[in-house]
């Protein structure tokens, strides 16, 4: 398949598919209490952000292989165009900065018809930089952070929620973290972005009462196999790879199945949250600071 040539920020890249299946369909699924009784969504449209790799590339090819329309919106034109040439025809790549609000805007309003009313939205991009404590970060990691884990997803947000209360169906996904509940040295700002997500994601719920909009918060704990140890240390691989050393996390593959799983219950069905680890993480005890003898 010939891959797409790149194009400017906020543009689609490729020609939309002929054809659309229809949007927001359901089909029954067996349940314990009877045969086929119980419908389950099936997104006929979704938007991933973030997607030229890690959680974002997992996610557009876990929609894609239940037959989605799929939106892949990253900074990386190459990596989309890869990525859309490997699936086909319905997923369409986006070249889109979430930091820019309105190339944010534009790029929702200039969707091809086929792809205009996404019953999905993931709200994935993000990125962790640095560990160091407080008083020795980085004030432009903490900035890149803000920009890009809060108010970029907010800026997908808005843009998309206007369609998605006025057709009365819809669901906004967050992507948040542990480390928005549980603090530990060096995740200052990382964890605040966090924190930000899993309670935006909670007043929204309550915000779209009534609208059949429905709001998720999916929450990891370590996750190998992605860049995004890489980028927290700056591209040192040795310090990435040492995060994992002697356990198995989980993959992007684990948090695209529960992006799909949630997406996928019955249009009465609100998952509010899902935080999973990997059976080798857990809880330890408070640190303590002792004067000595």
């Amino acid at each position: 398949m010939t891959t797409p040539p790149a194009t400017r920020l906020g543009t689609p890249l490729g020609p939309p598919p002929a054809t659309r299946p229809a949007t927001g369909t359901t089909r029954p699924t067996t349940g314990t209490t009877g045969p086929a009784t119980r419908p389950a969504t099936r997104p006929a449209t979704v938007w991933v952000t973030g997607a030229s790799s890690g959680f974002g590339a997992a996610i557009v090819r876990r929609f894609a292989a239940d037959g989605a329309r799929v939106i892949a919106s990253a900074r990386r034109a190459d990596r989309l165009a890869t990525l859309a040439a490997d699936l086909g025809a319905h997923v369409l790549p986006l070249t889109l900065d979430v930091r820019d609000q309105e190339a944010v805007r534009r790029a929702v309003r200039a969707l091809p018809e086929d792809f205009a009313d996404f019953d999905v939205l993931v709200n994935n991009a993000g990125l962790a930089k640095g560990l160091g404590p407080a008083h020795e970060a980085d004030p432009d990691d903490w900035e890149q952070m803000l920009d890009t884990n809060c108010k970029g997803l907010l800026h997908c947000t808005q843009a998309a929620l206007p369609g998605m209360v006025a057709r009365g169906r819809g669901h906004v996904v967050n992507l948040g973290s542990v480390a928005g509940s549980y603090p530990y040295p060096g995740g200052n700002v990382y964890g605040a972005t966090k924190a930000f997500v899993h309670q935006f994601s909670l007043n929204l719920r309550s915000d779209l009462h009534g609208t059949g909009v429905r709001v998720t918060c999916v929450e990891p704990g370590m996750c190998g196999g992605t860049e995004f140890s890489t980028v927290r240390f700056q591209g040192d691989r040795e310090k990435a790879d040492a995060v994992y050393a002697g356990m198995r996390p989980l993959s992007a593959d684990d948090i695209a199945e529960s992006v799909h799983w949630a997406t996928s219950q019955p249009p009465h069905v609100n998952v509010n949250t899902i935080e999973l680890m990997p059976v080798a993480q857990s809880f330890a005890a408070f640190q303590v600071h002792r004067h000595s003898a």
